[in-house]
């Protein structure tokens, strides 16, 4: 049975269909997979046209197996206005993402989601009411255990709490939570990257890691007697000096208590070389791990090095699943 690679096309008033049509020419080689693109067939032909693609493609809704042909599943065209977020852009990202969840549903375990980025003002402006990706896929396959993970040759890591307001993080974080939050993450590296003994780090969530309960009480109270608990996780660490000191390659994985801790050296890192993967899911799902970019939307000069990546670091971990379901 052909593995299928399914693209959401993102907000159409960002870079996602830009980098989507970007990354099927460069990665659509014959290979032992079905490529499934879902996007407004009127933003799909502007894109292929401007870009000047060449690979061969034909509107259908019911996919066939030819390996050869990339499936473009149009929904319904959206007017377009390049750079901003609209409530039309964001029911048609929405709408990109249900119709490719309904064709994966059909074989989840042999398939791969990559996810253009989307505008969560576009969601607000549809009434869409989820704050991202993540919280959305795992809705929809009701999921309560799973985890937001970026990939790169630099490091990874993996969020303890996504899209919550920093007044809130504190909140979020206690020792039940953390007990079932690390070793969630430790069997992932272990299944989904394919890491044997994996090393974790866990950083603080106070300033110089609360220096012993001088500047709060979470990294003595919650965070260390649950690392102390477990084999091969380590911390908590003062969060600025480990990435100053480079600390994070004696690691497998990092793990950040709130959003920006780690994804701001991560992204100065790995920008347009990193990828986000929702781990926990029944399905594979990775997408680039930068936004809709409106300031470049429409200018074909988008990077598509992220979602190349995204591809990459999808078919890896899809292989890994069914070599251990063999």
């Amino acid at each position: 049975m052909l593995r299928r690679i399914v693209l959401t096309s993102g907000d159409v008033n960002g870079i996602g269909p830009e980098i989507g049509i970007k990354t099927i020419s460069e990665k659509l080689n014959g290979g032992n997979f079905k490529v499934i693109f879902v996007i407004p067939r009127n933003v799909f032909e502007k894109y292929y046209n401007e870009i000047k693609a060449s690979f061969p493609y034909k509107y259908e809704k019911d996919i066939s197996d030819d390996s050869n042909i990339v499936s473009i599943v149009d929904i319904p065209d959206v007017p377009m206005n390049i750079g901003l977020p609209t409530s039309e852009s964001g029911k048609a990202s929405y709408q990109s993402i249900l119709t490719a969840l309904s064709i994966l549903k059909e074989n989840p375990e042999n398939s791969l989601l990559i996810t253009a980025p989307i505008s969560k003002t576009a969601f607000e402006l549809a009434g869409i009411d989820f704050p991202g990706h993540t919280e959305l896929l795992a809705e929809y396959f009701h999921i309560r255990n799973y985890a937001m993970l970026f990939l790169s040759e630099f490091f990874n890591a993996a969020l303890a709490t996504i899209h919550v307001p920093l007044s809130k993080v504190a909140e979020y974080l206690t020792v039940e939570y953390l007990e079932e939050f690390l070793p969630f993450v430790l069997e992932v590296v272990r299944k989904d990257l394919g890491i044997a003994h994996p090393r974790i780090a866990v950083l603080g969530i106070n300033p110089h890691a609360g220096e012993n309960g001088r500047i709060g009480k979470e990294e003595n109270e919650i965070i260390k007697p649950v690392v102390e608990k477990m084999p091969n996780v380590f911390g908590p660490f003062v969060p600025d000096a480990f990435f100053a000191t480079k600390k994070y390659k004696e690691f497998d994985i990092v793990i950040g208590m709130y959003h920006d801790q780690v994804l701001i050296p991560f992204k100065m890192l790995a920008l347009n070389k990193g990828v986000n993967f929702t781990a926990g899911l029944p399905i594979v799902r990775t997408s680039p791990d930068h936004g809709t970019a409106y300031d470049i939307a429409g200018k074909l000069i988008a990077d598509a090095g992220s979602m190349s990546a995204a591809w990459e670091y999808g078919i890896r971990i899809l292989n890994k699943r069914l070599k251990n379901a063999d």
